[in-house]
């Protein structure tokens, strides 16, 4: 196909079809806008006068630039006027009645020529191709909310489709300066198809009550570095449109992971569709607004529902990364910290590894050098855990094996202060079984810090049947006090991050393994159109695939949901030990340091 789509027409003008409209304009295409309203049409030329307003004012246009721009945009609400298209993009509502009509009143109106794309992120492309007389010059073209923002393009093919075709549009993605990646036909493609999966679980988690929805969406923003919760994100999308993909997902796959959350249906139905409607996980200050108003479901400011113990010094049992960064942080926080490794050698390392992390932090002008040796001076080295008797909280930050986690907070139960608190960092295992393995079970408690803890803002507050009240509100109180932002969570597998990230990242390990994406496509396509800060298999890499794996079990044995279950190529490379980063080998290569 030789045509260079220069007259293009998109039908169907509401948020996206406007956007796509104003990304074909501004890169020198003559754009052909249709609506049957013509409200939306007023709407889709208003837009485009405003954004191109504001890159003038921004002077990244000039005023003629502009006038050029919105020259190249005409709308009309007769399809008629698409006769002289050489690509129609359609954006009309996602139903399957709507979509294949347009596509048979557009075999009787365009040039045999003329590429037919659907924006559809739920539907068949195949099957609306089959609509077509002309099904060869069928193909999906997804671009990604904001479209003049996004960089992801998912250009999609069904079996029917002809390589010309794809050829021509994945040119034209690439000259509107997106990038565009190529996937076969099946619901959702990459990116919505990781996301929505992903979201469909945090509506359930939601739903089961388990956590709060700000905690949910605070937690994935928080602890993976997420531009927007899962629950927020569903409002902005439409949780009737997210209910319309899940469907359509669950129907080509039969995951239970995918069979749309209760919830959604419920909020469907009442209109409570989200952002567009004023309300939905949240209520906004108005329909369309994104501006959050308080509801009977906003927590009080003041929701500490028990006073607290007095927390003066911290111990700190383990010598790895993650217990030296936590000593840190209550470090610099002005406790007085007592880090104990198995041996006063080990202790000492650890302590050296937070020098060298407080010098980093003085070096880039973070803090002084005053600061930093005051926080070195709170840090006493141990090589016991009877260093631990007067410490007022004890937290473990040793290997993630059970028998471990219980030998040590047996030998806790024995050394600490009655009345101490005593918390596990543990990320997958059972908070109260380390709790039976004292006497004191209403004192223990998970702290679930994120990697590296100086760093990381979030902490899941784990706590089980058996934890005090004042013992939680302790440790809420405590987390508030380092400057970190606590979620509290329910004592099961995975608790919020874990259980939402995860699945996901084994999600998307099927993907490469049933060969319908690249690992490079579905990094892209996550980063780019998802905003995650890395791809799945970057993630993964980082993670470790031991201890990916190890966290899917957990997941597994837990939930019993076949969803679940690990892919096979994560259990193969890590028997393989290709373990990540740390091997110099995961999904990708590494160069040895």
């Amino acid at each position: 196909m030789d045509t260079p789509l220069r007259t293009i027409a998109v039908v169907g003008l509401g948020t996206m079809g406007t956007g796509i409209a104003e990304v074909l304009a501004r890169a020198g295409r003559e754009v052909i806008g249709i609506d049957i309203s013509d409200a939306a049409a007023r709407r889709a030329v208003a837009s485009l006068e405003a954004s191109t307003a504001r890159a003038v004012q921004r002077e990244r246009i000039t005023e003629e630039e502009r006038r050029t721009v919105l020259a190249r945009f005409r709308t009309f609400s007769d399809l008629q006027a698409a006769a002289d298209a050489e690509l129609v993009i359609e954006v009309v509502p996602e139903s399957y009645e709507i979509k294949q009509q347009l596509f048979r009143d557009l075999d009787a109106i365009v040039s045999p020529t003329a590429v037919l794309a659907t924006g559809t992120n739920a539907l068949s492309v195949t099957r609306l191709a089959a609509e077509s007389s002309h099904p060869e010059r069928v193909l999906g073209l997804h671009f990604f909310n904001p479209a003049p923002a996004m960089k992801l393009v998912e250009v999609v093919s069904s079996v029917l489709t002809a390589p010309p075709a794809v050829e021509a549009v994945t040119a034209l993605a690439r000259e509107l300066g997106k990038d565009p990646i190529a996937v076969g036909d099946r619901p959702g493609f990459v990116a919505d198809g990781l996301l929505f999966g992903y979201l469909n679980q945090a509506a359930a988690m939601y739903e089961a009550k388990y956590a709060s929805r700000e905690d949910i969406d605070a937690a994935m923003r928080l602890g993976c570095g997420l531009p927007m919760g899962p629950l927020a994100l569903l409002d902005l999308i439409g949780i009737d449109t997210a209910r319309t993909v899940l469907e359509a997902m669950y129907s080509s796959s039969r995951d239970r992971l995918h069979a749309p959350a209760p919830i959604l249906g419920q909020l469907s139905d009442a209109g409570l569709t989200g952002r567009k409607s004023g309300r939905g996980f949240y209520t906004y200050e108005q329909p369309g607004s994104a501006e959050v108003v308080r509801d009977a479901l906003t927590p009080l400011d003041s929701a500490q529902t028990a006073p607290g113990r007095e927390i003066r010094s911290v111990g700190v049992a383990g010598s790895g990364t993650m217990a030296s960064g936590i000593a840190e942080v209550f470090a610099k926080a002005g406790y007085d910290v007592v880090l104990a490794a198995r041996s006063l050698e080990k202790a000492e390392t650890a302590k050296s590894r937070i020098t060298k992390s407080l010098s980093r932090s003085v070096d880039k002008g973070r803090m002084t050098a005053e600061a930093r040796d005051e926080t070195l001076a709170r840090i006493t080295p141990a090589g016991s855990l009877d260093a631990f008797t007067e410490v007022d909280l004890a937290v473990e930050a040793v290997a993630e094996d059970l028998e471990i986690k219980q030998q040590l907070f047996a030998t806790l139960d024995k050394v600490c202060k009655q009345g101490a608190v005593l918390a596990t960092t543990t990320s997958s295992l059972p908070v109260v079984a380390c709790a039976r393995a004292t006497s004191r079970p209403e004192d223990v408690i998970g702290m679930h810090f994120f990697n590296p803890a100086p760093a990381m803002k979030l902490v899941e507050v784990v706590r089980t049947v058996l934890t005090s009240d004042d013992v939680h509100a302790t440790v809420r109180e405590v987390c508030t006090k380092v400057r970190k932002h606590p979620v509290d969570c329910g004592d099961r597998a995975g608790f919020i991050v874990n259980a939402l990230l995860f699945p996901y990242l084994n999600n998307a390990i099927k993907m490469v393994q049933e060969h319908y994406a690249t690992l490079d496509d579905i990094d892209a396509a996550m980063k780019l159109g998802g905003g995650y800060p890395m791809g799945p298999f970057e993630l993964l890499d980082v993670v470790g695939l031991d201890v990916s794996l190890a966290i899917e079990q957990v997941l597994h044995r837990e939930f019993r949901d076949p969803g679940l279950a690990p892919a096979p190529l994560l259990e193969h490379l890590v028997a393989a030990g290709c373990l990540g980063r740390k091997t110099g080998r995961g999904f990708r290569e590494y160069a040895r340091r």
